[in-house]
This record gives structure tokens, sequence and C-alpha cells, in this order.
């Protein structure tokens, strides 16, 4: 029933929400404790086993922290933890993955001119890739190839580079970054539940027992949280990229996600840098800008260059919108206050391409949006933006009767 879409559409809000909330608990304390751990500062009077200390301020009052390589000679009476934000931040993003991509998988998880499958077979071939990608990277990490910091590091950063390739090769343009987000976000997630949480309950567990912890645990978490720290930046680009078709909807979207991870680790190493007091290398930032600006010219390449394909055909889980009663009033609406933006050359000034690269020219495009348009125009005010081409109420009801209409009939998705 139509009523469907509506729970589904606020359901989605709620865990988008929930997703949001948890990933800036999880980035928030993650960049914190960087650059705490790189300020840090070795001086003559700290306790034994002290590494280093460092003095801040903030909210009017001031903070005198100390850290311990391996742990104090004493445990403290309370131990605070910092895990569940990367737990949850992972588990509501599965949880968006599942409501938006797998429970509209024929429309924004396959692409039939990319890849032709099945959306049951295109959700197990997500999942999979995020499973089998932990345990590549894992495996890595424990393999003598963990010995050496930055040759790890270059081949990491390739096996990311071909996973990009490879997801833009199987799901659609949207789908390809949002997947090698997940990809990235269940590495670094998977590194705290399995590495580094695991790692420092062994040191407490020794230290309450009276036996002296094993440095390796702590090196080796340590490993593991400077994956995450030049990590983080790709994924937040990556999560929100579906908000802007020029990164996901090219042909050259997988080298443009091969040059956010190399922005990621130029803007991460600037502020590593500066956090730990050796200076300022402004060269990051003149890097970066180069890197940014090639991403543009790799959007905007011309089609005849791309080989960019045209509109899908129309698939059967959609017909049933293109088939009802209402349609042809439908289209008739949309071709005159919707298709001067959402359309391939869009003539509203200031516009350059359709809007999140949704295009509503042909019957099939329509059909296929119909969820969309829907909550968008119908149910909702939200387009077109500020009404700008004057949809009438009585168009909006259209909208409506359309979409319940081939809901109602039993074989509209």
């Amino acid at each position: 029933m139509y009523e469907y879409a509506i729970a589904w559409e606020w359901l989605a809000f709620a865990a988008r929400w929930f997703h949001v909330v948890t990933a800036i608990a999880w980035i928030g304390s993650s960049f914190y404790f960087i650059a705490l751990d790189l300020g840090l500062v070795q001086r003559p009077h700290l306790p034994p086993g002290a590494y280093g200390e460092e003095w801040q301020v903030h909210g009017g009052g001031f903070y005198h922290i100390q850290k311990y390589l391996v742990a104090p000679a004493t445990m403290p009476e309370h131990l605070t933890w910092f895990k569940y934000e990367s737990y949850f931040t992972w588990l509501s993003g599965f949880l968006m993955l599942c409501i938006v991509y797998y429970g509209g998988a024929s429309l924004f998880l396959v692409d039939r001119h990319v890849l032709d499958v099945s959306p049951t077979t295109a959700i197990f071939l997500s999942i999979a890739s995020l499973a089998l990608g932990w345990i590549i990277y894992d495996l890595l990490c424990k393999s003598p190839l963990g010995k050496h910091l930055w040759t790890l590091m270059a081949v990491l950063y390739v096996a990311l580079v071909v996973m990009a390739w490879g997801y833009t090769q199987v799901f659609s343009g949207r789908a390809a970054f949002l997947h090698l987000g997940a990809f990235t976000a269940t590495i670094m997630s998977a590194n705290v539940f399995f590495i580094i949480i695991p790692n420092q309950k062994i040191v407490v567990a020794d230290l309450i027992a009276g036996r002296t912890p094993d440095p390796k645990y702590g090196f080796i978490a340590k490993q593991r949280s400077l994956h995450n720290n030049y990590l983080t930046l790709p994924v937040i680009f990556f999560m929100l990229s579906n908000h802007y078709p020029l990164a996901f909807a090219t042909a050259y979207n997988w080298v443009i996600a091969a040059l956010v991870f190399l922005m990621g680790a130029t803007i991460r190493h600037w502020f590593n840098t500066t956090h730990a007091r050796k200076g300022r290398p402004t060269w990051t930032w003149i890097v970066t800008v180069i890197l940014f600006i090639v991403i543009i010219w790799l959007s905007t390449v011309p089609k005849v260059l791309t080989g960019e394909k045209d509109a899908q055909a129309l698939s059967p889980a959609f017909q049933a919108f293109a088939a009802d009663a209402h349609f042809p009033a439908v289209k008739e609406m949309i071709s005159s206050r919707c298709s001067m933006c959402h359309a391939a050359e869009p003539v509203y000034e200031g516009i350059a391409r359709a809007p999140k690269g949704v295009t509503l020219e042909s019957e099939g495009e329509i059909a296929m949006r119909a969820r969309e348009i829907y909550i968008q125009a119908g149910r909702s005010h939200a387009m077109p933006p500020g009404n700008v081409t004057d949809v009438t109420p009585e168009e909006r009801k259209l909208l409506v009767a359309w979409y319940e209409s081939a809901v109602a009939g039993g074989t509209a998705q």
C-alpha cells in the first residue's frame, strides 16, 4: 500500500539521523584523541611509565592529561572505553544500507547497463564484498607486510582503488560510491571491534593479574588506529556523495574516488603534522586543491569522450506506473513543471546538470522515479524548490492519485 512508502521514508529519516549522530560522536572522539596523542609533551616530572602530558582548557576549566604507553602501575577505579560510538555508527550505517539500497535495490542498487543482475544477487554481492574486504585487509596487516608501515599503506591504497573500480562495474554510480564508503567504514569499525578493543582488554587483564603487558598489543592497535585516521575523511566524502551526481554519475567516477582517498591523506597529514608541532606543511593544501581541480575536470568531461549511456529503459518492475490511467496527465504535468531542470540539458538559469542526476524526460524515467516524485512533489512540497514553477494543489493531488492508484493495483513496487 502507498502508506508503506510514507512509513519507509520516515524510517529512512530516523535511521539517517541516528547514523549522523553516532558518526559525529565517533569521528569527534577519534579526531580529538589523534590531536591529543600527537600533542603530548614529555617532561622530567612525569610519573614512572608515563609517556607524555598535555594541558588543555575548555568550557571554563583546565584539564591535565597524561598518557601511559602500556598502562599505569595500578588500574584506576573507573575506566572509560571509547568503542560504542564506532559500533553504533556501523550498525546504523548498515541499517541505512538495508533501508535505502537493499529495500530499493531495483532503483538505487542495480543498473542493468552496468551489470544485469537481480536485486537478490546484487544484495548478496554487496554483503559479500564488505565481509571479504575486511578479511583481506586483516590478512595483509597480519602478514610480514604489516611490519613495513608505508609499504602496507601503499598496498592498501591500491586495494581501495581496485575496489572503487570494481564497485563501478557492479552497481549504479550512486551505489558504488556508497559501497566504497561502507567498505572503508567496515574496515575502520572492525579494527575497533576485532583488534583495538580486544588488545586493550588483554592489557587490562594482564595488569589485574599482576603480569607485565606485552607492548606488541599497543603497537598493533596503534597501526590500525593510524589507518582509521587516514580513512576517515574519504568515508565522509563517500557518505555525502549521493547528493552530488557530478561525483558518482560520470564515466570516471572510480578515478575520482581514487583521488578522494589521496585528498583525505593530504588533509590529515597537515593536521597530524600541525598537532605534533612539527610545522605547517602548506604543500599539502596545494596538492589537495590540485587534486580537487582534477576531480572537477573529470566530472565535466563531455559525454562524447566518456561514452556515457542513455537513460536505461523501463524495467518491468515499474511498468504499472506507466500503464496507470493517470500517467498521461502526470507526464504532461512533469514536462511543464519539472523538465526544465530535470533534463539532460537543463534550460533553467543557473542549472548546468540535472539535480542529483535525476532526469524526467522519458516515460521510463518518470515511471522509475515514481516513488520519489510521490514523496518530493506529491505528499510534500519539497519539489520544486520554492515552488518556482507554480505547481498547483490540484497537480500535487494528481501525483498522489497516480502513485497510489498504481500501487493499489498490486503490481507496482
